[in-house]
């Protein structure tokens, strides 16, 4: 078995991303590598994966660092190992269908698939956590929901109706799957906020990079006062990027809450103050 592993600044990892994923056979792992940097490792045996050198390489406006290694033909029970059950105290419990039931009051049971985690990333997590800190009611927007664990765990604790967007294909995919799993309702479709009309609601999670908080916030700004939501999480988000985002979203009037760390991560909660 062949490990093919690209690594890439987070900035262009989305596009990265994109790209392993129309060839990737046997999934996509991400793992942090340093401040701002990821790698991305793609699985598959000799013949199914393209026969790259190991290089450095520009795609686009991006340098990526490629290399191919072996590994052992018991990978796929070694990446069952590294996704591991959430667990956020007694109220909310996240963990892939291998594993057995954690007891909380809401357990949802997420497959990784393709190219996603069950939640336990940080920037995930921090939005899981202030997620909880609310009081669920009225409609919610996931925008980039990857495999639908916020779309999922906000129409688990009341909020309705709840819709997810990705602009991935295979995210739109992996978001429905899960929420049939998990006996959910919610609306999953394609969509890339750079271009397609702005989408809102009253509470939306906003899990995304840096450049794409910052697209958003900047669409809103143009957009009519009524599209502006009242409560936003916006993670995704390095600390050292955190104030810059907190900012722009503050010129569409949403003012800054709270604000949570875990290592080189934050996420934010912004609310539109009451009139």
């Amino acid at each position: 078995m062949l490990r093919l592993a690209v690594r890439v600044r987070r900035e262009h990892a989305e596009i990265v991303l994109a790209e392993l994923l129309s060839f990737a056979p046997a999934g996509v792992e991400e793992v942090d590598v340093t401040a701002g940097v990821v790698e991305y490792a793609v699985y598959g045996a000799p013949g199914e994966l393209p026969a790259l050198p190991d290089l450095t390489a520009a795609a686009g406006d991006a340098l990526v660092e490629v290399r191919t290694s072996e590994v052992a033909d018991d990978w796929d029970r070694r990446w069952r190992s590294f996704h591991r059950p959430l667990v956020l105290g007694d109220r909310l419990a996240v963990r892939p269908p291998w594993e057995p039931p954690v007891g909380a009051d809401v357990e949802l049971v997420i497959d990784p698939g393709q190219a996603f985690g069950t939640g336990s990333h940080a920037t995930t997590r921090l939005c899981l956590e202030l997620m909880l800190s609310l009081s669920p009611g009225g409609a919610l927007l996931d925008l980039g929901c990857g495999s639908g664990v916020l779309a999922i765990a906000a129409a688990r604790l009341g909020w309705v109706p709840v819709v997810a967007v990705d602009y991935d294909p295979a995210s739109v995919e992996a978001a429905t799957d899960n929420a049939r799993v998990n006996g959910v309702q919610i609306e999953v479709s394609r969509h890339d906020l750079r271009a397609d009309p702005v989408l809102t609601a009253p509470t939306v999670a906003a899990n995304l990079l840096r450049p794409l908080l910052l697209t958003w916030a900047q669409r809103l700004a143009a957009a009519s006062a009524s599209m502006v939501p009242e409560v936003v999480i916006a993670s995704g988000l390095l600390v050292a990027e955190a104030d810059e985002v907190a900012g722009a979203f503050a010129g569409v009037g949403l003012a800054e809450a709270a604000r949570r760390e875990s290592g080189e991560w934050a996420a934010l909660l912004l609310r539109r103050p009451r009139t």
